[in-house]
């Protein structure tokens, strides 16, 4: 493992570097140069009649749209052949979430490309400063730092498409406790306690993957993905990938319900795409990622889940998956997790190039031994051409573990009661700096609960917030 970790760095600090914007720079260069060089060498007249054509719209997926700057692309004519397309199968690179996730085809498509010779690579980043105030007895304050940087590279081979991804996160800077974070729970912050009313904080590598996919039909192929750590099929479209969901700087208390298998050490997926349709099984480590943030830990194959997905419309995108997790929490290793999720999504653009996208969905987690809990989420975005997004959610969780349990000892415990509760947040941002590739802006969001009376004397009657400042690179 010790031999491992070097070269796993060196593969994501490198894929990152080949998809920098000094290499975006050096592409854009190279591609206006040549372009240049053809229109010099071509009559006037019909110089003219090209140099109309980026300016027209040929489909919704490539218009200018929030955050749908095609940075190094758009050079002119001609350069439309060059956008990557799926890493799994024959359609455009927006329909593809986090893993092996799908989302609306209509979804905006961010990063900024360039070429190495066969490969086109892409890159993108986002980073939150936030000052965070759960309020209550149960409540804490909290200035943290999170966000993640994400590269890909692929190539094309007649009918076969290689993908490497490599994400990496600032958020193990912000300590083993993560924040505050009121009905969250899920994780250890130490190996000892369980985190409650906490977020955890992500990994530094969430996602070292590599795809393979073979078209065999005009709309039809089949696919490849492994990740040390990737995402296998199960649940949505991770909360920070999805458009309904990513600008809130909040993590979902519904996260250990719906995704939380996002970042698992060990992940093999195969699966078969057939036009709107795909249909996918994966074999993957259970358990869930310890409380040391920055290394590699050792792969195992001891879990499984299957997941259908269905994009009919290219502003809708529904998923139905089940998965078997083994021994998913380090404190309680005795109990493993049956969990069922499904989902929609639905994205799609209105007025003068602004985007509405919205994500309903819901998951079970079976815990043997334990208890059977539901949990229901509901997120909605607003993003304005002018620099507005508004966002917010809704959930619902019966949850067993909000109850403190100290340090666990015999490594197995009886099922706890179970308190259903509720949170409501709203929030938006205004990005006052934008540019082709880059957006900074400031926002805040609050949040209100609801919760049983057998829990109002711990947690009072308490009310949320967070300021922030969101740096985005696309």
């Amino acid at each position: 493992m010790n031999k491992i970790i070097p070269r796993i760095t060196t593969f994501a600090v490198g894929l990152v570097f080949l998809a920098s914007p000094l290499a975006w720079r050096a592409s854009s260069a190279q591609d206006h140069s040549q372009m240049h060089h053809e229109q010099d060498a071509k009559p006037a007249k019909k110089s003219k009649a090209k140099s109309k054509k980026p300016a027209q719209s040929k489909s919704i997926s490539q218009k200018s749209m929030p955050g749908m700057e095609r940075a190094g692309m758009d050079h002119g004519a001609g350069h439309e052949g060059h956008e990557m397309k799926g890493f799994l199968g024959p359609y455009g690179m927006a329909r593809e979430g986090s893993g092996t996730s799908w989302e609306p085809d209509i979804s905006p498509h961010q990063g900024i490309h360039a070429q190495y010779g066969d490969w086109m690579t892409m890159w993108h980043a986002m980073f939150n400063g936030v000052y965070d105030n759960q309020g209550g007895p149960r409540g804490d304050t909290k200035t943290f730092f999170s966000g993640m940087v994400m590269g890909m590279a692929q190539r094309q081979v007649e009918a076969s498409t290689f993908g490497l991804r490599a994400m990496v996160s600032p958020d193990p800077l912000m300590g083993a406790s993560g924040y505050p974070n009121l009905l969250a729970t899920g994780e250890t912050a130490d190996g000892r306690s369980h985190l409650v009313d906490r977020q955890h904080p992500h990994d530094l590598f969430m996602e070292l993957a590599a795809t393979y996919s073979y078209q065999f039909a005009k709309a039809s192929s089949v696919f490849l993905y492994a990740g040390l750590p990737g995402e296998p099929a199960l649940g949505p479209t991770a909360f920070m990938h999805r458009t309904s969901g990513l600008d809130n700087p909040e993590a979902p208390i519904t996260h250990h319900w719906l995704d939380s298998t996002h970042i698992m050490f060990g992940v093999l997926t195969a699966g078969v795409v057939l036009d709107t349709v795909k249909l996918e099984a994966s074999t993957f480590r259970g358990r869930e990622p310890d409380q040391y943030r920055y290394d590699i830990e050792a792969p195992k194959l001891d879990s499984y889940s299957a997941r259908a997905s269905w994009n009919p419309t290219k502003e809708l995108s529904m998923q139905v998956s089940w998965g078997h997790i083994e021994s998913p929490e380090q404190l309680v290793p005795m109990v493993n997790e049956n969990r069922i999720t499904a989902s929609l999504a639905y994205t799609t653009q209105f007025g003068d190039g602004n985007l509405w996208a919205t994500t309903v969905a819901w998951g079970r987690k079976y815990n043997s031994p334990g208890n059977v809990l539901d949990g229901y989420l509901a997120e909605s975005e607003l993003i304005f051409k002018n620099g507005v997004t508004l966002f917010g959610r809704a959930e619902r969780v019966q949850n067993d573990e909000l109850l403190e349990r100290g340090e666990i000892i015999t490594g197995f415990e009886a099922p706890h009661p179970v308190f259903t509760v509720n949170k409501i947040s709203v929030g938006g941002i205004y990005d006052f700096i934008r540019t082709q590739n880059m957006k900074f802006g400031v926002g805040a969001l609050a949040s209100r609960y609801g919760m049983p009376e057998a829990l109002k004397s711990e947690y009072g009657d308490p009310t949320s917030y967070m300021v922030f400042a969101r740096l985005k690179i696309q």
